[in-house]
């Protein structure tokens, strides 16, 4: 038989997901609200160190709902990572907004702090403080929340953090997104915990979820009528996804932990080839390991991140290269780009490696055969 594809980062069903989501469709819950979406957004607002959460359709319409809770909107701009998925951008440009992008530090991927410094110390002499920074966790690692908050503060700056990719991860011991004025979190179905589709704002501003749930069911008033003083947005989460994401979430520990044990699987077979490494692992945390990427210097190891991929695919294994950036993008070719040269550097010599939780040791065994 001709062995199954290997997929980079698929859905993990626990078992649970059937008995919740058989609940709620024999409820008849299966609106979008429902006694699965009060719990789930309780149960995830715990998870990432939050008093309350407010669920969405995906993680970009909670980061899109969040930034204009913030103030982001027409004329105003916000700092953003290049280095990162487009949707960190996109919810920005929603707004009316502009994205000015900065590079990663080299030793975490993530937000430089050193660029946001300059950039917000810049922009004070001269009037244009941005509307929000934005933080982005990469590959399941958080950025350096507390530098990040202390520089943002100075200039009473919002930060909002975007854990789409972390949930589970840790730093200085508190959860992933349980810093900024609010975080976002993704159950797209290549997250650790999925819903096949969903997001969720997660904060400790009770007003400002809220106020989000409102927005995200189209801002209408309470009371009989249909009335709206608002726009508001198509963007709430059914009870029935509700319910297996739920189910999901009741073993994010575990998922954390296979994933964790991918990464050191692959370390320990490919650290020692000659140009081979990893992305670096902060000391103020513990990153969930979301997908494990692997880096091929070049002039030193024996191949480049094409060939990587090209094996990998003959052999029916899904692999990716790293994010390509922001300033690189042509929707934000002419966006403000602030660089240290790492995201470019990045996107040349990282590719991401199956790292599923539900990833079987034959399987793994495999993808290393093909490296």
């Amino acid at each position: 038989m001709t062995p199954a594809k290997i997929f980079l980062s698929p859905p993990h069903l626990s078992g649970r997901e059937r008995e919740l989501v058989l609940d709620a469709l024999d409820s008849n819950w299966v609106a979008p609200l429902g006694p699965h979406v009060d719990a789930f957004e309780r149960e995830t607002a715990f998870a990432c160190g939050r008093r309350g959460g407010a669920a969405t359709s995906s993680g970009t319409a909670a980061l899109h709902l969040l930034l204009r809770l913030v103030g982001v909107g027409p004329g105003t701009e916000v700092l953003v990572p290049t280095f990162t998925f487009i949707a960190s951008a996109n919810a920005v440009a929603y707004l009316g907004a502009r994205p000015c992008f900065l590079d990663s530090d080299p030793a975490t991927w993530t937000l430089d702090p050193a660029l946001v410094a300059e950039e917000l110390e810049r922009r004070a002499r001269t009037g244009t403080l941005p509307a929000a920074v934005i933080a982005v966790d990469i590959y399941g690692q958080c950025a350096d929340y507390a530098t990040l908050l202390d520089i943002t503060s100075r200039y009473d700056v919002p930060l909002v953090v975007d854990a789409a990719e972390s949930l589970g991860a840790t730093y200085g011991g508190r959860p992933a997104g349980s810093a900024g004025v609010a975080a976002v979190v993704s159950f797209n179905g290549n997250k650790i915990v999925t819903c096949g589709g969903g997001g969720m704002i997660v904060s400790d501003d009770e007003e400002l979820l809220a106020r989000a749930r409102s927005l995200a069911a189209q801002a209408r008033d309470p009371g009989p009528a249909f009335v709206h003083s608002d726009i508001g947005y198509n963007y709430r989460l059914s009870n029935v996804l509700a319910a297996l994401g739920r189910a999901q979430l009741e073993s994010l520990g575990e998922r954390v932990t296979a994933r964790q044990a991918r990464r050191r699987v692959y370390e320990e077979a490919m650290g020692g080839h000659r140009g081979v490494s990893f992305m670096p692992r902060a000391g103020y945390g513990s990153p969930s390991d979301w997908l494990t990427v692997m880096t091929l210097e070049p002039g030193l190891a024996r191949c480049d991140v094409a060939r990587v991929l090209e094996v990998l695919e003959d052999g029916d294994i899904e692999a990716r290269p790293t994010w390509r950036p922001m300033h690189l993008q042509p929707p934000y070719a002419d966006s403000p780009f602030l660089s240290n040269g790492t995201a470019d550097r990045l996107s040349h010599i990282g590719v991401c490696l199956p790292s599923g939780s539900a990833m079987t040791q034959a399987d793994q065994q495999r993808v290393l055969e093909r490296l």
